[in-house]
């Protein structure tokens, strides 16, 4: 049996699922988190950036993704 791979990447629609927050602000959380950390524009956000971030544990968020 062959076991897909968690993801480790954060969307938008996954923080506006978690936070409740509209999808515009969820970019500019994701938005923001990337200028704290200098990474460009266009770069992805791994839930473990996204957790130390908010303070939110990472089992939490796991737990809410639809993987």
């Amino acid at each position: 049996m062959n076991q897909v791979p968690k993801r480790v990447c954060i969307y938008p629609k996954d923080i506006q699922r978690i936070t409740g927050k509209s999808y515009r602000q969820s970019t500019r959380i994701l938005n923001e988190i990337r200028k704290s950390l200098r990474k460009p524009k266009n770069s992805l956000v791994s839930i473990a950036e996204f957790c130390e971030h908010t303070g939110l544990k990472i089992e939490e968020v796991r737990g809410s993704l639809l993987d």
